[in-house]
């Protein structure tokens, strides 16, 4: 059962052909493997020395057992140390390999059995480590908000959360083609905003403020201003008047139809001002409230509306739209992520801690995100169990028969030689009591 460096996975080898880390040995094998491989050789040399030494007991003990009879004790101990060394060095060599090379059935049951070994693997782990049941309680007793919250609160893994979150947006930044992300936002506001036709939304909107009375206020102010207007501006009103009469018309004329027209248009704005059931007030509604419903349900007002939208929102303004649009957003979030003591991380770094705080001293709140935390772990292995299962499926199908079996010796190769080692110790007691019962009954 020597190793060579097959124990290793392709991987390993793989890296090994073309050079390796550093620090790697003569034999192919680095790190933990060098040491577990040395390891397992010590072990086996232990092993196959007591066999030695049982067998090289049995020889002289057999050879003298007739001129010293307590020898015959020793030779029956020996003897069955020899059985049970080489019985345990079948059985751990049928694990790996074909013991002396002969085919005997049910041996080398590893690389025989390999892929029936990791689907029996993965049926273990799915059906007792990926339960709702375990996963909840494990997640449950754990208190991940709360340890989570309690990180989030330090200063350092507030800001280290911040840098990474630079560094990402910058990558970001430079995965992102400028024109693409245009397209993209160019594509959103046609969707949203420029194909759909504006009549039928705007309609609804101004049904629902009408109805409930919001542009009252806006008429207030309207009247208001137009009270204050007429009130100040009486020369205005009568120059308008005498500039629109025939040349013919006297001057003094003139003056007194202008003060009659700013009385007559005084009295009518502050009537209107002043009285909430004018008929103008009322018109107003009626056909404010029309327009609503004409914008929702007659196609000549729906066209207009969306005339008017095409000449606001014409394609090259869009294009324009976009562009100011993506380009400022860039440039606000390159010169936050570059900054460390911008606004924008500043806050984010106060946020976070501010989120981890309330994590530790908010129950209500950590007992939420722990339930969204196992729901979410739930819903995963509900779904996903088998296909996370078949990881260890299909990469023990993957490896090479001969890789695994020396690969899993490697791992457990020397507690197994424990088991010759006992079973030296183990068959020579038991040679020994078997042949003292024997000798005192028959004797």
């Amino acid at each position: 059962m020597a190793l060579t460096d097959q124990s290793r996975p392709k991987e390993s080898m793989s890296v090994q052909a073309a050079g390796g880390p550093s620090g790697s040995r003569p034999d192919g094998l680095v790190g933990s493997d060098a040491e577990k491989a040395a390891g397992l050789r010590r072990m086996k040399t232990l092993a196959l020395s007591l066999l030695i030494l049982m067998t090289i007991i049995f020889t002289v003990s057999f050879a003298l057992q007739r001129e010293y009879v307590w020898l015959e004790y020793v030779r029956a101990a020996s003897e069955g140390g020899m059985v049970g060394a080489l019985a345990d060095w079948f059985a751990v060599t049928a694990l790996f390999k074909y013991p002396m090379g002969l085919k005997i059935p049910h041996t080398a049951i590893i690389p025989n059995r390999k892929d029936a070994i990791g689907a029996s693997l993965g049926d273990f782990v799915e059906t007792n480590f990926l339960s709702e049941t375990v996963v909840q309680e494990k997640l449950g007793s754990v208190g991940i908000a709360q340890k989570a919250g309690a990180w989030l609160t330090k200063p350092a893994s507030a800001e280290r959360i911040a840098t990474e979150g630079s560094a990402a947006i910058r990558g970001a930044m430079k995965i992102l083609k400028d024109d693409d992300v245009r397209d993209v936002i160019e594509s959103m506001v046609r969707r949203h905003l420029v194909d759909p036709p504006w009549g039928p939304p705007v309609g609804r909107m101004a049904e629902r403020i009408f109805h409930e009375g919001h542009h009252h206020q806006l008429v207030d102010l309207l009247m208001d201003t137009a009270a204050d207007w007429t009130e100040h501006n009486h020369e205005v009103i009568s120059s308008l008047v005498s500039d629109r009469s025939p040349l013919w018309v006297p001057t003094f004329v003139d003056g007194m139809v202008g003060d009659k027209v700013y009385t007559e248009l005084n009295k009518f704005v502050h009537a209107v001002q002043n009285n909430p059931q004018h008929q103008v007030r009322l018109q107003l509604d009626k056909y404010l409230k029309d327009l609503a419903q004409d914008l929702q349900h007659d196609p000549a007002m729906i066209a207009r509306a969306d005339a008017i939208k095409e000449q606001i929102l014409d394609d090259p303004r869009v294009r324009e739209l976009a562009g100011r649009t993506w380009e400022t957003i860039k440039s606000a979030l390159l010169t936050a992520a570059d900054d460390p003591d911008s606004e924008l991380r500043i806050k984010f770094t106060a946020a976070i801690r501010d989120f981890g705080r309330r994590l530790v001293e908010d129950p209500e709140l950590a007992g939420k995100v722990n339930a969204w935390i196992s729901d979410a772990a739930s819903y995963l292995v509900k779904t996903y169990r088998h296909e996370i299962a078949s990881v260890i499926t299909d990469t023990v199908e993957r490896w090479d028969a001969v890789e695994t079996s020396q690969k899993i010796e490697l791992q457990v190769g020397k507690d197994l030689q424990f088991i010759r080692i006992n079973g030296t110790v183990v068959g020579a007691l038991a040679g020994l009591a078997i042949y003292a019962v024997a000798s005192l009954i028959f004797r």
